[in-house]
């Protein structure tokens, strides 16, 4: 009789512990619930040709661009390629204090090396950092000037509120950005460097025997996503900019402050859904991914900025109009119905006509197995940094 009881208690202690196990694993899915819309958050839409902006939340608020900034070390690295200064076949050379930087990271050896075509392949599909610095070094002699070389050359193209202090965008607070500057990037490698844009929509780089996967999902997961970066550190949460393209219109967006890369495209997809409605784009089917609703902002989201359209104001959803200075522009899209707030006020920007343009194909690239000592695919996430 006594064994029966001691095998009936064991049986209560398990039971309990199977309930709280559950309830502890609905709380991840509740946080990001609430994640957009939360302190680190902030969005922006824009047209891709003339930079019009179609969706607008705290767009100017500072945030961290974490590995964002690889985009702004692309830029100078497709620069020093158009102007000569290096060449697709060049070597770049892994010192010691590249090769020291943590994860995500190829692994290379201190005086291994690599092409500056596998480099730009590295940095697009596994954001590798040590690739990141090496590059800074091959391109401004040392990261630290390569770094001073990245903020100046953001002012000139108006991304007046970014600070670049490393090449690889691991975490240090005094490196800050904003959506809007990062959309005006994205804008600027498609515009800038047509020729050079293709990689950004490389699925897959063969790495020695390892196959990388780029960590941008929307390419596979938001119909005509053909680019561009994600990012993540502890202090920003999951980023994106995304490029994509529907019927000739592109759209760039940009979004901060995910708790999870699934809700971060969630809410991408759900603003450019928005974006391509505001350019009379029909919608496309939900793809499995992007099918679920997205979470709705919390009530403490940034107000919008103004945003207009053929020198008109923009005509309100199709749902009862909120306020007359506010209204919530929604569209069926691939999470279902998702608000985001915009204001209506007249600017001279105008609709260009449709252009179209064939979608990049998709590249699979081979890289050499001569210099990589150490394969490794591990997410690109690291932990805060200590303050400065």
């Amino acid at each position: 009789m006594r064994i029966r009881r001691q095998g009936l208690g064991s049986l209560a202690v398990r039971f309990a512990v199977l309930v709280l196990g559950a309830a502890l694993a609905a709380l991840p899915w509740r946080a990001a619930e609430a994640q957009i819309g939360s302190a680190r958050y902030s969005a922006i839409v824009m047209e891709a040709r003339t930079g019009t902006i179609l969706i607008d939340a705290g767009a100017d608020e500072p945030r961290f661009p974490a590995s964002l900034t690889k985009m702004m070390t692309l830029y100078m690295l497709f620069e020093a390629l158009r102007d000569g200064r290096t060449q697709l076949n060049s070597r770049v050379v892994m010192s010691e204090e590249a090769a020291s930087r943590p994860p995500s990271k190829l692994g290379i050896p201190p005086g291994g090396g690599l092409t500056v075509e596998q480099a730009i392949l590295a940095l697009v599909t596994k954001s590798a950092n040590d690739v990141a610095a090496a590059v800074g070094e091959h391109i401004g002699g040392s990261e630290e000037r390569f770094a001073q070389m990245m903020t100046m050359r953001a002012r000139s193209l108006g991304m007046t509120q970014t600070r670049f202090r490393n090449a690889s965008g691991l975490p240090d607070w005094e490196q800050v950005t904003t959506a809007r500057d990062m959309a005006t990037l994205g804008r600027r490698l498609f515009t800038d460097f047509p020729n050079r844009y293709h990689y950004f929509g490389t699925v897959h780089f063969a790495w020695g025997r390892a196959q990388i996967r780029n960590h941008n999902r929307m390419l596979g997961d938001y119909d005509g996503a053909d680019g561009i970066k994600t990012g993540f550190i502890n202090a920003s949460g999951f980023n994106i900019v995304t490029s994509a393209q529907r019927d000739g219109v592109r759209l760039v967006g940009a979004t901060f402050g995910g708790s999870s890369w699934v809700e971060r495209d969630r809410h991408m997809g759900a603003l450019l859904d928005q974006g391509f409605a505001r350019m009379g784009i029909a919608p496309r089917a939900p793809s499995s991914v992007m099918a679920a609703a997205a979470p709705a902002p919390r009530r403490n989201t940034p107000a919008a900025r103004p945003v207009a359209q053929n020198n008109q104001r923009l005509a309100p959803p199709a749902q009862a109009q909120r306020r007359p200075e506010q209204q919530v522009a929604s569209a069926q899209n691939r999470q279902g119905q998702v608000a985001v707030p915009v204001r209506q006020t007249q600017t001279t920007a105008t609709r260009p006509p449709p252009r179209p343009a064939a979608r990049p194909a998709q590249r699979v690239e081979q890289g050499s197995a001569a210099n990589g000592a150490q394969r490794q695919q591990t997410a690109n996430a690291t932990p805060r940094p200590a303050q400065r």
